[in-house]
């Protein structure tokens, strides 16, 4: 895929606890955008956070909550980015969801003899 030097990463954070259906909600959302040919995706857990509704998200081991955020970056063109925006706003019952210009300054696969 030939990434224009202004392309779009969309960011979403969400709770680890967020599911679609038995699947989590992140490996919905990364598989869905690998269906639907966007450049790349990143799934990372966080340490600490909240959102709307204030609750704590915590990894510290005397917090009770399991639900650490999840933030989920995909970065690709701003036309494949609208692809995946109907499935997003379909299946996030919470959380947020951010689009930021970015500039590519290197996008290619691992080469085997390299």
């Amino acid at each position: 895929m030939d990434l224009s030097e202004h392309s779009k990463r969309l960011r979403i954070l969400i709770g680890e606890d967020d599911h679609l259906g038995s699947k989590p909600l992140y490996e919905a959302i990364v598989m869905k955008a690998r269906d639907l040919g966007l450049a790349g995706a990143t799934v990372t857990r966080g340490l600490m956070g909240f959102g709307a509704s204030s609750r704590l998200k915590t990894a510290k081991i005397l917090r009770l909550s399991t639900d650490q955020p999840v933030v989920i970056k995909i970065t690709t063109t701003k036309e494949r980015i609208s692809r995946i925006l109907p499935f997003i706003e379909e299946n996030m019952t919470g959380g947020l969801a951010t689009i930021e210009d970015v500039e590519v300054i290197l996008y290619h696969g691992r080469h085997p003899d390299r």
